[in-house]
């Protein structure tokens, strides 16, 4: 399991496991929180293509998905 921290999420790097459309690498441009701090939007891009996806945050930790950093 990916150990993630909400509050350091905007701009991390995350790497795809399975590579759908030529996309693999991506960044986190966008996270939302409401009054007790719990993110309630993440928006991720892929690097390549520029494409924005929402994401929920917590499917970053599956290490079977998503790896950290660029690799």
């Amino acid at each position: 399991m990916n150990k993630v921290n909400p509050k350091a999420l905007l701009h991390s790097k995350w790497s795809k496991v399975e590579v759908t459309h030529k996309e693999k690498h991506f960044i986190i441009t966008k996270v939302k929180f409401d009054e007790d701090q719990k993110v309630v939007d993440c928006v991720i891009e892929a690097v390549m293509t520029k494409n924005d996806y929402e994401i929920d945050w917590r499917e970053l930790k599956l290490i079977d998905k998503w790896r950290i950093g660029w690799q």
